[in-house]
């Protein structure tokens, strides 16, 4: 990395070591092959409630940190209120993610589905 920015490798460090403790790298991770670990299958959920109230807006949010296929719940403006990424192995997974997890939460009133059909762009990978 120092080489590409034009620094020294001690100065690079100290940069480095700069920018986490002010908070501005928050972490590293490890990029996984999705098939390799049984969750290729990427579905995007766009979830609608029944009722726009704190407490079913954080029930609902509980749910979601509870529910290990779901890598991703962002609450939007717009048609629905939540956007969800979820990865499974395969449709019989989601279907059951779909019936037995999402289908279960109070308040959900909508539920569409958008599944990844391919990624001509992605960042994270």
């Amino acid at each position: 990395m120092a080489d590409k920015v034009g620094l020294s490798p001690s100065a690079c460090l100290l940069r480095v070591q700069d920018l986490e403790r002010r908070g501005v790298i928050k972490g590293y991770r490890a990029r996984l092959d999705p098939a390799q670990t049984g969750r290729a299958y990427v579905v995007y959920v766009a979830v609608g409630l029944a009722e726009h109230t704190k407490a079913a807006q954080e029930g609902f949010e509980r749910a979601m940190q509870a529910a290990e296929e779901v890598t991703e719940c962002h609450n939007v403006a717009g048609a629905f209120e939540y956007m969800l990424r979820v990865e499974v192995a395969d449709l019989p997974a989601y279907k059951a993610f779909h019936t037995d997890i999402l289908g279960t939460v109070p308040h959900v009133r909508s539920i569409t589905s958008y599944m990844v059909m391919g990624s001509p762009k992605d960042v994270r990978s």
